[in-house]
This record gives structure tokens, C-alpha cells and sequence, in this order.
């Protein structure tokens, strides 16, 4: 399925409105791009929430740099930021006898279940119309498992998801440019110990 069609017809059908999202966001470098083109259709609220994160420091950092995008650059409608909890002993639980499963595999699904399951309660807590993550603009993140799991949140939470591949249409590559311009934080792995020691050659 082409993802960004699909989130383009829903667009088409909200013209006239400017309906609520609440949008996942990993990283700062991920939201450049999303904000920039969502924020000309949305209302949009952040949910920085990603206890795969590995360290305090780490976690502080993305999210400062997230803050500093939002206040900077500029948007069409709202946008406001909302700091989950960071909890990294619940990604390391899902994580249990996955910790040697390559980038890319079963402990990166359960990954993006865990934060775009945190996304999809909170958005129906607070009677957001979409919900949807930053996840797909990556070339390193399977678009279709997370749309996928986002299909299957919308059916169990009854809160619309926004199907979405972000890097289509050159999107990975205007974060890339948005990065630079902003001077933002780029990190080089997605934020687990796991990543991280892979990125090292342990």
C-alpha cells in the first residue's frame, strides 16, 4: 500500500477543518520534516515518549532539541509538546530475549508497539481526532509493520491513525536539510543499547 496516498486522501477529506493530532515524535531531526508539512492541516499536539531512550542524558537531550525546533520554526497552526514519562525499564522488559536480534527485527516491532500504543491511549484520553508517529520518515524504520500496528490501534482504541511514510515525497531527505538549518542534535542510532553497541561492532 502506498502510505502517502493514503494519508493524502485523508487530508483531502478534512480540507475544511482543522482537526487535532497527536503526533509521536522520536527525535527532533524526525519531526522537522512531519511538522513542517502536518502543521498546514493540523492542530498538532508532540508526545515525546520513548523509554527505549538509553540514558537520562540522552533522553534530556532529544527532547530540549525538540523544544527549541518547535519554538523556532514556523507553523501554520498550534503546536504544543507533551513529556511523556521516561520509563526504560518497560522497554527493557518487552525487550527480554531479543537483546541479539539485529536492527530492524521483532525487538524494534515490539518497540514501536510499545510508543504508538502510549500514543493511541493518550489521544483517545484526550479526544484527539488522529494519531500518528514521526517513526516512518526514517529509512531505517519499516513503514508498513508500523502502519500496520497503527491500523490495528485505531480498530482497538477507536481513535483514528494517520497512515503516513514520511520519507516519501523527499521528506527524509528535507529533515536532513531542516537539520542543518536549525543546527540540530543528529543522533546516529535510534536511541536503544542495544543500537548503540551494533553501531560500535559489539
Amino acid at each position: 500500500m502506498n502510505y502517502q496516498l493514503k494519508m493524502e486522501e485523508i487530508l483531502e477529506q478534512n480540507k475544511d477543518k482543522t482537526p487535532t493530532l497527536l503526533l509521536h515524535s522520536c527525535c527532533a531531526p524526525c519531526s522537522s520534516y512531519v511538522l513542517e508539512y502536518l502543521t498546514n492541516y493540523f492542530d498538532i499536539t508532540i508526545l515525546f515518549y520513548n523509554p527505549n531512550i538509553s540514558s537520562c542524558e540522552e533522553y534530556d537531550k532529544r527532547l530540549q532539541e525538540l523544544k527549541r525546533l518547535v519554538k523556532e520554526m514556523p507553523h501554520k497552526n498550534r503546536i504544543d509538546i507533551v513529556e511523556g514519562k521516561y520509563e526504560p525499564e518497560v522497554f527493557y522488559d518487552i525487550a527480554k530475549g531479543l537483546e541479539d536480534v539485529r536492527e530492524g527485527g521483532e525487538r524494534c516491532f515490539k518497540c514501536y508497539l510499545l510508543r504508538l500504543e502510549e500514543a493511541a491511549k493518550y489521544a483517545k484520553s484526550k479526544n484527539f481526532d488522529y494519531f500518528t508517529t514521526t517513526l516512518s520518515i526514517s529509512p531505517h524504520k519499516n513503514a508498513q509493520k508500523l502502519n500496520e500496528i497503527g491500523e490495528e490501534l485505531e480498530n482497538k482504541y477507536d481513535i483514528k491513525y494517520l497512515y503516513a511514510d514520511f520519507k516519501k515525497k523527499n521528506g527524509y531527505k528535507r529533515s536532513i536539510e531542516l537539520s542543518k538549518e536549525y543546527h540540530l542534535y543528529r543522533q546516529d542510532f535510534c536511541g536503544c543499547i542495544y543500537s548503540q553497541k551494533l553501531k560500535r561492532g559489539e
